[in-house]
């Protein structure tokens, strides 16, 4: 009956310890899970941009998923209501007036990139040739629509009331001897409607998609001071989260900068 007894504690030993050794194994992988980190962009270049650190993030534990966007208003509605960790498609001033307008604690969490805007035609090769009346199309959003306000001032052909800067609009133009005609068109729109107007003021990310090249195919570009940083966006607070930590110094690292420079080769330019 004692033999019995030892062989049987001896048996119950053995099972907790392989219980024991099997919690081990189970409990490995968890310290491997990698953090998914869910990130709004529009094509071009933010996608890009995104897609070209994605395989780095994943050796830092951060699994990225780029959901991309073709318009400036639902990213940010996104990632207010947590359908998103971050997205980056917007500069600062457009970021800080949408938050204010809607109430909105989004905030930046650093800046990646300078997309100068620029003046395209179909039909005018030199703007000394702007013909009276001619329509010229603008982006109907707040704040990129007094920035391409004030390049067009910058390129000569109006001018605004002084101190307006981001916020100018229509309204603000004070001499305009060519009667020039302002249309305001969603930017996204602004590439496909070039046609029906005389000269385009776009945005470089926009421009780009519908292949034209800033650099090479408009007649103005926007002056290089321009304050207009392509910004990550996050809502306050995540800002010290780690995995947004990684994603920012993934998008400001040197590598970044130089797929930048050689990829869009001055259409777009680094802001770190």
């Amino acid at each position: 009956m004692k033999k019995l007894f030892i062989a049987v504690l001896a048996l119950v030993s053995i099972a907790v310890v392989a219980a024991g050794c099997g919690g081990e194994k189970k409990a490995a992988p968890a310290a491997d899970k990698k953090v998914v980190l869910k990130v709004g962009a529009t094509a071009v270049p933010h996608a890009e941009i995104l897609n070209h650190i994605k395989a780095n993030l994943a050796k830092d534990g951060v699994e990225m998923e780029v959901i991309e966007f073709s318009d400036y208003v639902k990213p940010n509605l996104s990632l207010n209501d947590k359908e998103l960790d971050a997205n980056f498609f917007q500069h600062e001033p457009y970021l800080n007036k949408f938050a204010v307008e809607r109430n909105m604690k989004l905030i930046s969490a650093g800046k990646v990139h300078i997309e100068p805007m620029g003046i395209y035609s179909e039909k005018i090769k030199d703007l000394n040739n702007v013909p009276n009346g001619a329509k010229i199309a603008i982006p109907n959003d707040p704040t990129n629509g007094g920035r391409a306000l004030a390049i067009l001032q910058s390129a000569k052909l109006l001018k605004l009331k002084d101190g307006v800067g981001v916020n100018a609009t229509v309204g603000d133009i004070t001499s305009n001897e060519k009667k020039l005609q302002i249309v305001e068109i969603e930017a996204a729109l602004l590439p496909r409607s070039m046609g029906d107007v005389d000269l385009s003021v776009i945005n470089s990310n926009f421009a780009m998609e519908a292949k034209l090249n800033p650099v090479k195919d408009s007649l103005f570009t926007e002056p290089k001071e321009s304050p207009y940083a392509n910004v990550v966006a996050v809502r306050q607070g995540d800002e010290k989260r780690p995995e947004i930590q990684k994603l920012m110094k993934a998008l400001q690292s040197p590598e970044t900068k130089k797929f930048i420079e050689e990829k869009y080769k001055g259409a777009v330019v680094p802001a770190f």
